[in-house]
């Protein structure tokens, strides 16, 4: 999971999504997609959160 790029991780997760809308997986399948999805949108998160202190970190640096 952690090798995978923001994009990766976004784009998985948008199929993730699409196929629990879809609405027939089985009960198993469904939750193991929904775990799933939660572990992606963990790591967009973490992406995300990253980048934001990137952002910081060089605003800060600029401004010195």
């Amino acid at each position: 999971m952690r090798a995978l790029s923001y994009e990766q991780a976004r784009d998985e997760l948008v199929r993730v999504v699409n196929e629990l809308e879809q609405g027939s997986a089985t009960l198993e399948q469904s939750l193991a997609l929904w775990e799933r999805g939660e572990a992606l949108a963990k790591r967009c998160e973490e992406w995300l959160l990253g980048a934001k202190a990137r952002l910081d970190a060089a605003r800060a640096a600029a401004a010195e």
